[in-house]
């Protein structure tokens, strides 16, 4: 319980933190490829999904 309300808090801070850019484009890149290296992936390069 405690890893999935860990994973609701960053994806929170996540959405906090893009509201905040108000279109700057440096900022939401940084964003970007933030999730990208946080987010697992599969051997395809696709981002996991659970199902």
């Amino acid at each position: 319980m405690k890893r999935e309300d860990e994973q609701v808090s960053a994806g929170l801070n996540e959405l906090f933190e893009i509201i905040n850019a108000k279109g700057d484009t440096g900022e939401l890149k940084s964003i970007i490829q933030n999730y990208q290296s946080d987010s697992p992936q599969d051997k395809d390069g696709k981002k996991e999904t659970k199902g």
